[in-house]
């Protein structure tokens, strides 16, 4: 549940610099890195109607003088199946249409998530909802397949996102979907909610897709990092109030299959933890029965972040029993502040990051502190991020492995440590 911002490549102009959060202690700490939203950066915040992302097109990488042959590295699926977990990427149609790319995801992951193509803008179709008078959602061909792609190749499906104030067609809220008529009323609000996440799931069954999916965020930040409802630009809550997040949660419990589990998703998640313990602790029907199955952690993280602290937040937030993932996982060198070059030194401390990080929610999850069924890497290459000038993935941008790449696969030896 927790953190979906997200951005693989940039999610739909998630390439954005991060906005400053307030931590507890006074100092400024990263907003999960930002992506524009209509006029305010918030950290993915995007443009309310985002242009598809372009990323680089890769080429063939040339060898370099030390050919690593990718027959000689792991997979990392192999090594997050040995703690019945999944590990995932994000996708975009460029990346399964590069046949060197495709194998490196076909080779390292079981689970996918569509960098942008399920996000509101991508899916609610404007010329339908005002001919039918309620919101209609549609799946694109990038949609429809990628799904395929995902199925021929026995890949999970991560959903991401519905309920968002980013990313989202702002028309939705406005009477007869017209942007110079006033807002529609509460009801008519909750109306379109509930309608526009029951199709989200008919959809999946129509097109027979349900199957492929397990996890599904639906809604996706919505907290600040000082503990306050995300407000300014959030139109579902500014129409609806705070109560808008437990609607949502009601409607996905009410129309979700049962072998779809409900996310909350945020960024940040660090400097949000007490704020995500009590909200969650509200997403209850009249028998005190959670709506929701668990919380998604962007992990959008820094080689200069704390990991004590991160892994803290982890355990606290698995301490309410519901299942936590590492949603959108990349950690780019230095900190938010002062982005470091990708010097063989920076790399290095990369690699041991990387390798503790892992290695501390494999404990966790073993010492039955957490419920951890599944991590996603967003992204692999680093010229494919939407950070990419901090290096923050687990490929170079030739492709090359990284001492990352053998941190995430508990390779220790070659994850940096001298």
């Amino acid at each position: 549940m927790m953190i979906s911002l997200a951005a693989c490549g940039n999610e739909g102009g998630e390439s954005a610099e991060p906005t400053a959060a307030v931590m507890p202690t006074g100092e400024v700490s990263p907003t999960e890195e930002v992506k524009p939203t209509e006029p305010e950066p918030t950290k993915e915040a995007e443009p309310t109607k985002a242009e598809p992302t372009k990323e680089a097109e890769p080429t063939e990488a040339e060898p370099t003088k030390e050919v690593v042959k990718p027959e000689d590295i792991p997979a990392i699926q192999s090594v997050f199946s040995e703690h019945n977990m999944k590990v995932g990427t994000c996708l975009t149609t460029q990346m399964i249409e590069k046949s060197m790319l495709a194998e490196l995801i076909k080779k390292n992951f079981n689970s996918v998530t569509m960098e942008n193509s399920m996000k509101p803008d991508y899916i609610l179709d404007k010329t339908a909802s005002i001919e039918a008078g309620d919101l209609v959602v549609e799946f694109n061909t990038d949609i429809v397949k990628m799904l395929d792609w995902a199925r021929e190749n026995g890949m999970a499906v991560r959903g991401h996102t519905i309920i968002w104030h980013s990313q989202t067609p702002k028309w939705i809220f406005h009477e007869n979907f017209d942007t110079n008529a006033p807002f529609v009323t509460r009801e008519v609000m909750l109306a379109r909610m509930e309608s526009y996440i029951k199709q989200v799931f008919e959809k999946l069954d129509e097109y027979g897709y349900t199957d492929l999916f397990y996890a599904y965020d639906v809604v996706n930040e919505a907290w600040m990092e000082d503990g306050k409802i995300r407000e300014e630009m959030n139109f579902w809550y500014q129409i609806i109030g705070e109560d808008y997040l437990w609607h949502a949660f009601n409607y996905a419990n009410k129309y979700a299959p049962e072998s779809i589990d409900l996310y909350y998703n945020d960024y940040n998640e660090q400097y949000k933890t007490d704020a995500l313990l009590k909200f969650v602790d509200t997403l209850v029907d009249e028998e005190g029965n959670y709506l929701i199955d668990g919380i998604g952690l962007q992990a959008h993280l820094y080689t200069g972040d704390d990991l004590k602290t991160y892994l803290n937040t982890v355990e606290q937030l698995g301490a309410t029993g519901l299942m936590i993932e590492l949603t959108e996982l990349d950690v780019s060198l230095g900190t938010w502040q002062n982005k470091l070059m990708d010097t063989d030194e920076n790399l290095r401390a990369q690699g041991r990051y990387y390798y503790e990080l892992v290695e501390g929610l494999f404990k966790l999850a073993e010492e039955g502190k957490v419920k951890m069924d599944a991590l996603t890497f967003w992204g692999f290459a680093d010229g494919l991020s939407w950070r990419k000038d901090a290096s923050p993935l687990l490929y170079d941008t030739l492709y090359m492995p990284k001492y990352a790449l053998y941190g995430a696969l508990q390779i220790k030896e070659k994850a940096g440590y001298e």
